[in-house]
């Protein structure tokens, strides 16, 4: 019996580590979630249809209303009677290390999931698949990457369009004029504005930004992609518990096609704060890989 007391000693101990280091515990995602009551969504401010906010600074999307889903399906999962959405707004400077250091359990944005990424956080079943095109103005001539020679170049921080111009200026000595901006929404600005010749981007945000603007026509998207990007929501590496709960719950609402109605919902009918709508129909590329949905990307 007298071991008794160094037993509870070690547990405490162990119970104090557990609280202490919760990224080196299997599990930890899920145990904040059920301790909490709630579970940390990360979103956009301007990453339209994606994850964005609306006039009354509400979180909404594409990427939101799926993760609304899986939100529901770890509730069940857990058996709680309640489980309340907490919202936290991100960038793309910051998004990777928020779910890294475990102040969000799942973002809910336009992340591509690449290798370098996936050193410190996992991902689940690709929602969108999309490419880098150019935001440029109307009237501009500019119609692809080498068209931008001794031009300006704007793309957002943090973002692998940024990187993507950078090394194809670099080895291709194209002498652009790479410009970064700290969003979405001011590098579509610098653009208008005339402060950068293009805008540097997944396509398809390139549209949702364009849709919003006072008046869209005076932009227009170009070029051909300039890279292939699966865009995914990012969750910590540290729980497979938990990865297994979204890889499953994403699979079931595209086998069920209420993915496919989500994404009607955002891509196809008019969406806030305008009301308009992209006009944007499935690609083939994301119809072909959802055909066998999986986690696992190229590259």
């Amino acid at each position: 019996m007298h071991h008794t007391p160094v037993r509870v000693a070690c547990a405490a101990a162990l119970l104090g580590l557990a609280a202490t280091a919760p990224a080196a515990w299997a599990g930890a995602t899920l145990d904040r979630i059920k301790q909490s009551g709630k579970i940390v969504i990360a979103h956009r401010e301007s990453s339209v249809p994606f994850s964005y906010v609306d006039a009354d600074k509400k979180p909404v999307g594409y990427a939101v209303d799926l993760c609304l889903k899986i939100a529901e399906a770890v509730r069940k999962k857990l058996e709680l009677k309640t489980l309340t959405p907490s919202f936290l707004q991100v960038t793309p400077a910051n998004r990777i290390a928020t779910v890294a250091d475990g102040k969000a359990d799942i973002e809910c944005g336009s992340t591509t999931n690449n290798a370098e990424r996936r050193q410190k956080v996992a991902f689940t079943v690709p929602h969108y698949i999309t490419g880098a095109r150019y935001l440029v103005r109307a009237d501009s001539p500019l119609e692809d990457l080498p068209s931008f020679e001794h031009k300006k170049l704007v793309s957002t921080k943090g973002t692998t369009p940024l990187k993507a111009i950078d090394q194809a200026n670099r080895e291709r000595l194209l002498g652009i004029g790479v410009l970064e901006a700290p969003d979405h929404a001011r590098a579509v600005e610098m653009v208008e504005k005339g402060e950068a010749d293009g805008f540097a981007m997944d396509d398809v945000l390139l549209y949702g930004l364009r849709a919003g603007r006072p008046d869209p026509t005076k932009l227009k998207v170009v070029g051909k992609f300039l890279t292939i990007e699966p865009l995914a929501m990012m969750l910590s590496k540290d729980d497979p518990e938990f990865k297994k709960i979204v890889d499953d719950e994403m699979k079931r609402l595209i086998a069920s096609r209420e993915a496919h109605a989500i994404y009607e919902r955002w891509f196809l009918k008019p969406i806030p704060p305008k009301n308009t709508a992209l006009n944007l129909p499935m690609s083939y590329l994301l119809k072909d890989f959802w055909k066998y949905p999986t986690d696992q990307v190229p590259g």
